[in-house]
């Protein structure tokens, strides 16, 4: 299984499992980034914010919060 902040520009994943405290959990479940859901990776630059597709939204994560989203690469295009 890979970090969401590993994955390439145009990648599509769908997330296996979210590591991290209540408020993240809390912050990441609200935006609909839940186990199960597809992601699409549409940028991913280093030292910058990730930007993702998911469920109809486009979603800027920091680096630190991809590193807690587990991810297995495939699935429907988000």
């Amino acid at each position: 299984m890979k970090k969401l902040s590993e994955l390439g520009k145009d990648s599509v994943a769908v997330i296996k499992s979210l590591d991290g405290d209540q408020r993240f959990m809390s912050r990441i479940t609200s935006i609909g980034l839940t186990p199960g859901s597809t992601v699409t990776v549409i940028k991913n630059e280093k030292n910058r914010p990730l930007l993702v597709y998911s469920r109809d939204t486009m979603i800027a994560l920091n680096r630190s919060e991809c590193e807690m989203i587990g991810v297995e690469i495939g699935g429907k295009t988000a």
